[in-house]
């Protein structure tokens, strides 16, 4: 079965971290139904899932014209009362009939898309994280319902809409399919990300866990490299770069916890990411940079005051 989903990832739109009880309000999106908290080793809420029917042409490398109808699963949480994430998906079967259904049929498989027709799960998966794939009209937009959804928590009154620094989202698409073990994660734009995932195993919301995962951590590498690069060390006066990078200090580094909320059958994914492209390394060195330039300033700082002093 092969298995396609979107994750989208940003700042919270807020001045500061929200609160656990903050987080369940902003997260209650639907009446009646639960908000999930967790709070080791790092408060994560998460939303109830909500279900969007689509009836819509699915992508294809081939360009052929496949339809299909189902609903999509979609969630959003929020990591440390900082981070915010979108999320959806869908699994893909092939239908019993060659015909539309009636939408109980459908709503009784929450997060399934039937496949009418004659269609191969190769040719739907490079259509959907491949690039260059022609995208028919009417074609499976995850994009917009990931988006909408995200939109709805990053609105809420309960935010204060004063983040303490502009972050552009990123977009993690993502594809699984049952088979030998294996990971492929590539950056193709600054914003946009694609994963191939082949698990042994059926599919389950394990799955989804994975790859919000990377993407919030994803999201914030990105980040700050993106705090460190504004900050243009060595060609700014030291106060000034020190003033740029406290923003990462104070909202980022405490987030970093990798597969911390990752099942334990699927880390050996993170741990193959781990060695390349080397998530930690790199983040492990720009942390080092950040704290080295806040210890020089603060050096600096304390020495200007010590001749001051001894005047």
């Amino acid at each position: 079965m092969l298995v396609m989903g979107e994750v989208h990832t940003g700042l919270l739109q807020n001045s500061g971290e929200i609160s656990e009880p903050a987080c369940r309000q902003v997260l209650g999106l639907m009446t009646g139904e639960t908000v999930r908290v967790s709070r080791r080793p790092i408060v994560h809420a998460l939303s109830p899932d909500r279900l969007t029917g689509v009836d819509c042409v699915l992508p294809a490398a081939s360009g052929s014209r496949i339809r299909g109808v189902g609903t999509v699963v979609s969630r959003c949480a929020v990591t440390g009362g900082r981070v915010a994430q979108g999320s959806s998906y869908v699994r893909l079967g092939r239908s019993e009939t060659d015909r539309r259904l009636p939408w109980s049929h459908y709503l009784a498989r929450p997060g399934v898309i039937e496949v009418l027709g004659k269609a191969r799960a190769a040719d739907i998966a490079e259509g959907f994280v491949g690039e260059g794939a022609p995208r028919l009209h009417g074609c499976l937009d995850l994009t917009a319902v990931t988006g909408r959804f995200l939109d709805l928590v990053q609105t809420s009154p309960l935010l204060n809409r004063r983040a303490p620094f502009r972050m552009p989202r990123t977009i993690l698409r993502w594809v699984a399919e049952t088979g030998e073990p294996s990971i492929a994660f590539t950056l193709h734009t600054e914003q946009e990300r694609t994963l191939r995932l082949t698990h042994p195993g059926p599919f389950t919301p394990a799955v989804v866990d994975l790859c919000e995962d990377l993407a919030v951590h994803d999201w914030l590498l990105t980040s700050l490299l993106v705090v460190v690069e504004r900050a243009r060390v060595g060609a700014t006066p030291a106060a000034e770069v020190a003033a740029r990078l406290s923003p990462a200090v104070d909202h980022l580094l405490h987030l970093w916890m990798p597969a911390a909320r990752v099942e334990e059958r699927l880390t050996p994914f993170w741990e193959s990411l781990e060695r390349r492209p080397g998530f930690s390394r790199q983040w492990r060195s720009l942390v080092d940079r950040v704290r080295d330039q806040l210890a020089v300033h603060t050096l600096a700082l304390l020495s200007a005051n010590a001749e001051t002093g001894g005047r």
